[in-house]
């Protein structure tokens, strides 16, 4: 008799990893450690609960996040029609409702007879892989408990990595003043009035800056050094970098236009809806570790904000993730441990959606291994192909979290047009897909859509 493939973390790698192995036929046990013991950013017992934002990008498929959808759905992705499922207003970008998501993935864990879930801290890592035949998704994410990352980084012989990401606030809608904040969409893209919009004067911008760069910080950990992931800055580091480097990010006032004036404003924060009952708006790009009594006093300098409610404050924590290129193969497999599959952040690929496609990956992989099979590689030209070399890639003399983009498309030629280099993705993408889905077949491994 098999074991059932035991998986560690409920959140979006492991929710996703579970249905792909359940979808074909293969008895798995999800452990999930909330509530039993909560973490320093998650806020309920949900599975898939996302934490810093409820944006999953761009749809658009000439932009990386866009295509990495249209691979993912051409493989059976078992969590993005619940997402779409749960849309809400967000321009060209997936977003969700995170409570309605969340509860939906539950739900359907909790209905599949195959999924056994456990809610309990899991810390019996070193006996489980010792255990002949047994196959390990670790999809613990970035938050893992402390008691588990110290059997984890012993199991692989590395410390591992860590950087300092955070939360943005959360408001109420009552309290905003609609007589400054306006509705539009940057360009019009989507409904074209998907975000609320809190437009600056050139005084109003620089006196936001010079409270919010001089704002009191939650302390680190005793010995941490203030390591941050590039692509998701807390908002108090972008304005301590330049004055207008705020302008030139998420306060950038290009493709909207204040009513009051018909121009663009100097500088612009978009609330970007959190619900489908549109109660609630997160502060886009507004990832903060100022203390609470700080982002209340300084972020109601923000035009239209000065008697705003904060349902939830931004919130700093620390993320763990491994060094990738030295213990993992493409396959998602350790390279020590080739039945201990590894999914989501711990990867160190950044996002959502590469916390999906690895979720997916390592389902199809697993249940090829507990199949008597092996584990497969994904096409150079796919998506997943591109994201899986470069993480495995030992020529990264110092690994660190890394978001999909057309960058690690290597197989491109240097130097060429933008709208050529699109076309050259997609068509590779799309052969891609359909080599997966052949290869897959083949190992005797079909796409949960044709099951």
């Amino acid at each position: 008799m098999h074991h059932p493939v035991t998986i560690i973390g409920g959140g979006l790698a492991g929710s996703e990893a579970a249905l792909q192995l359940a979808a074909r036929g293969i008895a798995v046990e999800l452990w999930e450690q909330r509530p039993a013991v909560m973490t320093a950013a998650h806020t309920t017992d949900g599975l898939a609960e996302l934490v810093c934002s409820n944006s999953l990008k761009s749809t658009d498929p000439a932009r990386a996040a866009g295509l990495l959808k249209e691979e993912l759905t051409q493989l059976g992705c078992r969590l993005l029609p619940l997402a779409f499922a749960h849309q809400v207003p967000g321009g060209a970008a997936l977003c969700v409702d995170r409570e309605r998501f969340s509860r939906a993935v539950t739900e359907l864990i909790a209905a599949e007879p195959l999924i056994t879930l456990r809610r309990a801290e899991f810390t019996g890592l070193p006996e489980l892989v010792a255990e002949p035949g047994r196959i390990v998704i670790l999809a613990s994410g970035p938050l893992t408990s402390g008691a588990l990352w110290a059997q984890v980084v012993k199991l692989v012989g590395d410390g591992g990595s860590y950087f300092y990401d955070a939360t943005a606030p959360i408001i109420s809608v009552q309290g905003i003043d609609r007589s400054v904040v306006f509705a539009q969409s940057r360009y019009e893209k989507g409904g074209g009035n998907d975000y609320l919009n809190c437009p600056f004067t050139p005084e109003e911008y620089l006196a936001f800056r010079e409270a919010l760069v001089s704002a009191e910080q939650i302390p680190l950990a005793a010995g941490d050094d203030y390591k941050l992931f590039e692509g998701c800055l807390p908002i108090e580091e972008l304005a301590r970098r330049g004055v207008d480097t705020m302008r030139f990010g998420p306060l950038k006032p290009k493709g909207l236009t204040d009513p009051r004036t018909g121009r663009w404003p100097y500088a612009a924060v978009q609330l970007r809806w959190e619900d489908a009952l549109e109660r609630a708006l997160s502060l886009v790009g507004f990832q903060t570790r100022l203390r609470f009594g700080e982002q209340d006093r300084v972020f109601r300098l923000i035009p239209g904000l000065a008697g705003a409610h904060f349902t939830r404050h931004g919130r700093m924590h620390r993320n763990s993730y491994l060094d990738a290129p030295r213990v993992m193969a493409p396959t998602l497999a350790l390279k020590a441990h080739p039945r201990v599959l590894v999914a989501g952040q711990l990867t160190g690929l950044e996002g959502y959606m590469a916390a999906v496609a690895t979720g997916l990956w390592a389902g199809i992989n697993a249940a090829l291994l507990a199949r008597g099979g092996a584990p497969q590689v994904p096409p150079e030209q796919s998506c997943l192909g591109a994201m899986f070399a470069f993480m495995a890639n030992p020529a990264h003399s110092a690994y660190a979290p890394t978001a999909f983009s057309f960058g690690m498309c290597t197989w491109l030629p240097g130097h060429v047009r933008r709208d050529r280099k699109l076309r050259m993705i997609r068509e590779g993408a799309t052969g891609a897909w359909a080599e997966m889905r052949a290869s897959l077949a083949a190992a005797g491994s079909s796409i949960v859509g044709e099951l």
